[in-house]
């Protein structure tokens, strides 16, 4: 049987005084490293995370993020380094830290023939709570996970999306104040993704969460705090705001222009304080919309359209944007940025 309990992630030594540096620290990460092998999988990790915090685990498949979530769930032993959660040692007092987590792996611990109420009777009996308080907490966490219309049914009856539900009801029993997901809107479509992304954000202050994913937009629009993993070391880590205005330090400028492109591209290669061009796409046929990125510090959009309009041809957007959580994590995979700590 799965066990529907884990470790938690824990604070860091090392971790700038992050996002909210009033909040105690719920979990405490040093130097945490796993070998299998020959192969490191985690590398030295190091980081905090604040109580009532929700933090992004961002990283490629294989980063090395579900061997630390295993980890820090006192599922899987580390090599050395060390970690605590809630205050609680992750080896000398696991116990302690399973009482004050949830877990929900990337393959959620369901029965498919029980029925839904009675699974989760069963996983709050399996957590240790007497009758009289079970019915109370699974009633519970069945509206808070919006389950309330499926709760006599099968669990294999259930849409992929109620089954992630009723995977992160079971990690919710008890009300733990750490909670930890693994890839929790892997196979949803975005009606789904939007509701378990929602679910997760109301629980900021409410609850401790680390939230593993490779999809940027679960990290933007859920997260307070992001560490970006590769080959099972710290890369980046931060606000996703600071993030994009640190590690990125570029600004990238839309283009849409009229004219023949091999000639439009090098124009454009050349303008002071332009650093890349991509074309996004071809509009038409002699209409192109290109993506610039500029030097820190450096705006170039006037500089863009004088050069084009001089060359003769037709400048038909312009327009600036800021770098993305995505192209920061690009950045960063690719080994463009060193490691970087920001507040």
């Amino acid at each position: 049987m799965t066990d529907p309990v884990g470790g938690a992630p824990g604070k860091v030594s090392p971790a700038p005084s992050a996002v909210a540096p009033a909040a105690p620290a719920m979990i405490e990460v040093d130097n945490l490293t796993k070998d299998f092998g020959l192969t490191r999988a985690v590398d030295r990790l190091s980081f905090t995370v604040g109580e009532g915090e929700i933090l992004g685990f961002l990283g490629p498949n294989g980063a090395g993020k579900t061997t630390t979530m295993r980890i820090l769930t006192c599922y899987t032993p580390a090599t050395s380094g060390h970690a605590r959660v809630g205050g609680f040692d992750i080896v000398k007092q696991s116990f302690q830290v399973r009482r004050i987590l949830g877990y929900l792996p990337e393959n959620a611990p369901l029965y498919p023939d029980m029925i839904v109420r009675a699974y989760l009777n069963f996983m709050a009996e399996v957590k240790g709570y007497p009758g009289r308080q079970r019915r109370a907490i699974v009633d519970e966490v069945i509206e808070e996970c919006g389950l309330q219309a499926v709760v006599k049914r099968i669990v294999r009856n259930l849409s992929k999306g109620y089954r992630q539900r009723l995977g992160l009801a079971q990690a919710l029993l008890g009300n733990p104040k750490v909670l930890v997901l693994d890839e929790p809107t892997v196979g949803l479509d975005p009606k789904q993704i939007a509701e378990i992304r929602e679910l997760i954000r109301s629980m900021a202050g409410r609850r401790t969460v680390i939230l593993s994913t490779h999809i940027l937009p679960e990290v933007s629009m859920t997260c307070q705090k992001v560490i970006i993993i590769n080959n099972g070391r710290i890369e980046a880590q931060g606000t996703p705001e600071s993030l994009i205005s640190t590690v990125g330090g570029a600004n990238v400028i839309f283009a849409t222009v009229q004219g023949p492109a091999g000639a439009i591209q090098e124009l454009l290669r050349k303008v002071d304080g332009v650093t890349r061009v991509h074309e996004e796409r071809a509009i038409a046929a002699d209409i192109r919309a290109w993506r610039l990125e500029a030097a820190p510090g450096k705006d170039p959009r006037a500089a863009i359209g004088e050069a084009v309009v001089k060359a003769g041809h037709a400048l038909l957007e312009l327009r600036s944007s800021g770098l993305s959580l995505e192209d920061i994590f690009l950045r960063v995979i690719s080994g463009q940025s060193g490691q970087r700590e920001v507040a």
